[in-house]
């Protein structure tokens, strides 16, 4: 409401061309149904479900965008760059079970802990695999493989960065991020302090992260 479309008009539009998609594959013979899908390759079977689909109301999910890209990159970074369950939130392991950590949601997100099957634990964490070819992070345009290398450059000339570049060029990560976004990340966002390099000796093991500083 009162954010750039109206919901109902949204939902409208966005039935209409996901169903034209979904028939212009069914036409072009490039839909499979196996298992309880089976019965849909009949054409009526599959009429009668497009008929189903267009009398339902859908929902779509609209809102107003993340108060600035740091929250966007904060959010977007709990699913691109961790996995799916850590390893402090496994508690107990027997020969047939798993017990974890999780969230219950219905229950205002108090944490609690869940034991389930050794199976239906590798059938959980397995989902968040991406199939073969995908990956979870993938860059269009001039950020694309393919165009990385040429296209960069030739945007950083245009719009003048070749004094900044020349500025960071002996810097560390550390303080580029310092001077570009006034981040410290060598002082701990829980004491303030300054958080200790680790060795980088094979043998010497790391230690939690709330003793780092």
């Amino acid at each position: 409401k009162e954010f750039f479309l109206p919901i109902k008009v949204i939902s409208k539009i966005f039935r209409g061309k996901y169903m034209a998609e979904l028939k212009q594959l069914w036409e072009n013979d490039r839909l499979e149904f196996h298992g309880s899908a089976a019965p849909y390759k009949n054409y009526y079977t599959f009429k009668e479900l497009l008929d189903t689909c267009y009398t339902k109301e859908w929902i779509p999910y609209c809102k107003k965008p993340f108060d600035g890209a740091e929250s966007v990159i904060r959010y977007l970074g709990k699913y691109t760059h961790r996995i799916a369950i850590s390893n402090y939130r496994i508690k107990d392991m027997t020969e047939s079970t798993v017990t974890f950590s999780a969230k219950d949601y219905k229950n205002q997100g108090l944490w609690k802990e869940i034991t389930i099957s050794g199976e239906e634990f590798i059938r959980r964490f397995l989902m968040h695999v991406p199939p073969k070819r995908f990956v979870r992070i993938r860059h269009y345009g001039l950020l694309s493989s393919r165009n990385k290398k040429k296209k960069i450059t030739l945007c950083r000339n245009i719009l003048g960065c070749k004094k900044y570049i020349s500025k960071l060029k002996d810097m560390d990560a550390p303080a580029i991020i310092r001077l570009l976004y006034n981040k410290d990340i060598c002082k701990c966002f829980s004491c303030g302090g300054k958080i200790i390099p680790l060795p980088t000796e094979q043998h010497f093991i790391k230690p939690k992260p709330h003793m780092l500083c």
